[in-house]
């Protein structure tokens, strides 16, 4: 009875104080590479057991499957047109970054820290050129440019860890042991932010760990190969992530390929223990709320596919895992329908702060309590990097998600997907060309004109994203949208 007692009162005491938030971040990591999320085949003792004490999320989207854009909608709590931010579109707006999650902690008390990948640039004027990397916005700063570097010793900011720990994995572990010691000696409340390269390619996994997946033997996807992606669209099949199912050796040497990108994810749950040992350490383990996932998904030979980018489950959903140690029933699971623009109303609620109005996300703190809760009725995911033909406009709900392809230039045709998740999580089936689906498409194109609605009314007004209301209407026709398309990195001749 004592222990009951006392027990309920830490945990009264903790909801009387602002928590601390750690928030991690991997980079390409696929839902299915954990223990948490059934893979038997893998190693990640410290991940699964923040899944064992917190609550884990079956259902959570990156809305923009690619590194700049999806950090960005994490910082900001907005979806990409909002946020005016990624690759072959330009920087994030001063005035933007102001209102992101660090920013607005900072200023409310907080101490905060930032390490890894940052993933963008911010410039002062809206649409212009990247500034320095915000050091001076953090009270501790690892972070660094573009893709980072594997080796410690290139990262300028980290490089005293570089003796120690020559791969940066580990680094940022024991970078982040280093300002929870530095933090809780003081009377802020923190927020530590860790983005790891790993598992991004290329793959450079830390020899400390080569022994951990030798000869092992990896269960294929059972939606694995090319004959799962006969019926998906040829608009998807025009970008790198089709030619990366041969160039990256998944259709030749999966077990090699998926033990070194495995290999990688064991460094980074190695990071974690490092970080919850010294949250242990410094004895603020029942104030300390710690929250991880990963920018995007990774196909890993599903689908006959490679990389990410498209809006398939592979490719776009992810793990989350938030622990807070003030809820009583560890060890759940939730199916609500999340998104990487939640994090930002997520930590500011656990903050104590108001949400502004103009975040697209929603807090989960309710689903952390309340798993059965509900967060979205359907979210919008997005590609428009890459060549033309990828670009598309989705939707999802927790039980169907659809895709149009808008592209329809010479030896292309408009194509509609739709998928039922609850039956079909694997996307085998396209219903969109079903007779006995003609109702329930029409439902779903009327949730994706409402997004796509939500798009005209509130894109910026710079970096190329007001053009794209009409590239994906769909009553557009194909000669009001060829002209729209921006020269991109990866140009595709429009006809």
């Amino acid at each position: 009875m004592k222990t009951i007692i006392l027990l309920c009162l830490t945990i009264a005491l903790s909801y009387g104080k602002r928590p601390n938030i750690i928030f991690l971040m991997s980079d390409d990591q696929n839902v299915d590479s954990m223990g948490a999320y059934g893979n038997t085949d893998v190693k990640t003792p410290h991940i699964d057991a923040l899944s064992d004490a917190g609550v884990t999320f079956d259902n959570h989207y990156a809305t923009t499957a690619i590194c700049m854009g999806s950090r960005a909608n994490v910082m900001t709590g907005q979806y990409e047109y909002k946020n005016g931010c990624n690759f072959d579109h330009g920087n994030m707006a001063q005035s933007t970054w102001n209102q992101s999650y660090p920013m607005s902690l900072r200023k409310a008390g907080y101490a905060t820290a930032f390490a890894g990948k940052f993933g963008f640039e911010i410039s002062t004027e809206p649409g212009g050129k990247g500034l320095p990397l915000p050091a001076e916005d953090f009270d501790k700063w690892g972070g660094a440019h573009g893709q980072t570097s594997y080796r410690t010793s290139k990262n300028r900011s980290m490089k005293h860890y570089a003796e120690k720990y020559p791969h940066s994995t580990l680094s940022y572990g024991a970078f982040s042991q280093d300002f929870i010691n530095e933090a809780s000696a003081g009377d802020q409340p923190f927020c530590l932010s860790i983005s790891f390269k790993a598992p991004h390619k290329p793959a450079t996994p830390d020899p400390k760990f080569d022994e951990i997946y030798q000869g092992v033997t990896f269960k294929k996807p059972k939606n694995y190969g090319r004959k799962y992606s006969e019926h998906f669209s040829k608009q998807s099949k025009q970008g790198r992530q089709y030619d990366r199912f041969f160039e990256w050796n998944y259709a030749d040497k999966f077990d090699e390929v998926m033990a070194i990108y495995h290999q990688q994810i064991y460094a980074i749950d190695q990071a974690v223990g490092m970080i919850r040992e010294a949250v242990k350490t410094n004895e603020i383990e029942e104030n300390t709320i710690i929250i991880y996932t990963s920018d995007n998904g990774f196909f890993c030979g599903a689908h006959g596919y490679g990389s990410k980018v498209l809006p398939y489950e592979e490719g776009s959903r992810v793990p989350l895992i938030i622990f807070d140690p003030r809820n009583p029933n560890p060890g759940i699971r939730s199916n609500a329908l999340t998104a990487n623009i939640d994090f930002a109303p997520t930590i500011l609620e656990l903050a104590e702060l108001p949400i502004p109005t103009q975040m697209d996300g929603k807090s989960l703190v309710n689903v952390t309590k309340n798993p059965e809760a509900k967060v979205h009725d359907s979210l919008a995911l997005i590609n428009v990097w890459g060549p033309a033909p990828t670009h598309s406009f989705s939707v999802v709900t927790p039980e169907h998600k659809y895709i149009f392809w808008n592209y329809a230039a010479k030896g292309f045709e408009l194509t509609e997907e739709l998928y039922d998740l609850e039956n079909d999580p694997l996307e085998t089936v396209n219903l969109a060309v079903l007779d006995e689906s003609k109702e329930l498409l029409e439902n779903y194109r009327a949730i994706y004109d409402t997004h796509l609605h939500h798009w005209k009314d509130n894109a910026v007004s710079y970096n190329n994203y007001q053009q794209y209301a009409t590239i994906f209407d769909r009553q557009a026709r194909w000669e009001d949208k060829a002209g729209l398309y921006i020269k991109t990195k990866h140009p595709h001749k429009v006809k």
